[in-house]
């Protein structure tokens, strides 16, 4: 493989992902506070003890809670859990669980099916669940057992406490478990100004992933059970899927220092307010228009080939996977203003000389 210098080109922030963002300082700090000194192993430290704790008053309630390594083995060791191998799982058809997870959730089920249905702004509708649940209900068909719902979604959207209680009464009427993928689901907080309860345990949330990587940790997300009898032997599926970390401080202890005064909230709120900046900035030139709402930290707009092309060619990073002309700029809990600012000024040249 051929390496060119690029130096000139070359750009300190993108925005491609969230998760091409560093490590948050407060979450550094605890790493290195946990490298202090020598802990128990397997999740039986202090710092383990202390993360859960935490989670437990930041929902305010009593939960199971595992940390583990990265957000497909969470999302699939969590649905795992809620169903068997003749059940199915529904989800939206963009869901990540669906499209971007390598079969992981119907690894790690022993073959649960997925279901998937369409539902405007990337969001699931009590309509399009229970249209898939009454679609068959003989014994040749896998049998709906779990809706799986993205918070914020694959499009940046959010679900309102009032749509979650919608579903959570279809999921009540056909006897549906709900799992939450929650990779961002902190900027999805920061959106709706809610505590974190009043879109999980309270709206029937019956285990969360708690995305962490997006939110400044280097790395682990954390899987919540609000349902506590769902987690029975959870710890083992963790240990056979190769979740169970030896050294577990080193993935809890910096979950300490998002959770302590609200870092992780502010960091979603930067991110949002970076969103919600750059959507102004690029939606002012002719020809830009939003392809959803912003709702969280990313922005998709509509955008002239040539000026995807000019952004490409000034090494910006962003992803065009959602058609001809389509774009996704995410923002992160360190995006600059001075980044923004670089960008709309490579836009604004690209539309020039278009």
């Amino acid at each position: 493989m051929i390496h060119t210098n690029t130096t000139s080109n070359h750009k300190t922030q993108q925005f491609a992902s969230d998760n091409y963002s560093g490590i948050c300082p407060e979450a550094l700090d605890y790493m290195l506070r946990a490298n202090q000194e020598h802990q128990y192993a397997y999740g039986d430290d202090a710092w383990t003890q202390a993360a859960a704790d935490k989670l437990r008053d930041v929902f305010e309630t009593e939960c199971e809670v595992y940390f583990v390594f990265n957000g497909t083995a969470a999302n699939s060791l969590a649905l795992a859990s809620l169903c068997h191998s003749y059940h199915s799982i529904i989800c939206h058809e963009l869901a990540h669980i669906e499209t971007d997870e390598c079969g992981a959730p119907e690894f790690y089920s022993n073959g649960s099916k997925i279901l998937v249905a369409q539902g405007a702004e990337g969001k699931l509708t009590p309509e399009g669940i229970e249209q898939l649940v009454l679609k068959r209900s003989d014994i040749h068909y896998p049998k709906p057992k779990v809706v799986s719902l993205t918070q914020a979604t694959e499009v940046g959207t959010v679900y309102s406490k009032e749509e979650l209680l919608e579903i959570r009464n279809i999921a009540d009427k056909h006897d549906l478990r709900l799992h939450m993928d929650g990779a961002r689901f902190a900027n999805a907080i920061a959106t709706l100004a809610v505590k974190p309860k009043e879109i999980t345990w309270q709206c029937g949330i019956d285990v969360l992933v708690f995305g962490g990587t997006k939110n400044g940790l280097a790395v682990g997300e954390v899987i919540i059970f609000f349902k506590r009898k769902l987690a029975e032997d959870f710890d083992y599926r963790c240990k056979q899927a190769g979740q169970l970390a030896s050294k577990m401080r080193y993935l809890s202890a910096p979950w300490l220092g998002l959770l302590e005064n609200e870092i992780w909230l502010n960091n979603a709120q930067h991110a949002n307010r970076c969103a919600a900046r750059l959507e102004f900035e690029l939606t002012q030139f002719p020809g830009i228009e939003t392809l959803f709402p912003r709702q969280a930290n990313a922005v998709f707009v509509n955008m002239p080939p040539q000026v995807i092309d000019y952004l490409h060619s000034q090494n910006w990073q962003f992803y065009t996977f959602i058609g001809a002309g389509g774009a996704r700029f995410m923002c992160s809990w360190d995006t600059s203003e001075s980044t923004i600012d670089q960008l709309v000024q490579d836009v604004r040249e690209g539309i020039e000389q278009a």
